[in-house]
């Protein structure tokens, strides 16, 4: 019994809201009109949409869609901290909140731009 209970305050004391609930990475979900465009990430093809991907949530993504016969389009797709984690961390105590930071838990992705709408090339 007492090891239960030492176990249980370690992994109480050495996890934190964002790490614990949500994790350090965001599924994000690229769209198209028309569908089939090639969605590059930092330069890296990774798929033709509709696609979703799991990124890390702590960085900044450099997105682009490319499909024959449109225009090339770019998104940069930003992170932001969620304020919700930051106060149940600030509730929990000075280790959830170190966690949280370290980890990049606290950050989310920013997936409002992520569908888009290619326009044709003009001849």
């Amino acid at each position: 019994m007492k090891k239960l209970f030492t176990i249980l305050l370690i992994v109480f004391l050495f996890t934190s809201c964002a790490t614990l609930f949500k994790g350090t990475t965001d599924t994000v979900n690229f769209t198209s009109e028309p569908t089939s465009a090639d969605v590059y990430i930092d330069g890296v093809k990774m798929g033709k949409t509709p696609v979703q991907i799991e990124l890390k949530s702590n960085k900044t993504y450099n997105i682009e869609y490319r499909l024959d016969g449109h225009e090339t389009k770019n998104y940069i797709l930003n992170n932001s901290v969620g304020g919700g984690w930051i106060i149940l961390d600030i509730l929990g105590g000075l280790f959830p909140i170190v966690i949280d930071a370290a980890t990049g838990a606290w950050y989310e992705l920013n997936q409002d731009q992520v569908n888009m709408f290619l326009d044709k090339k003009k001849e």
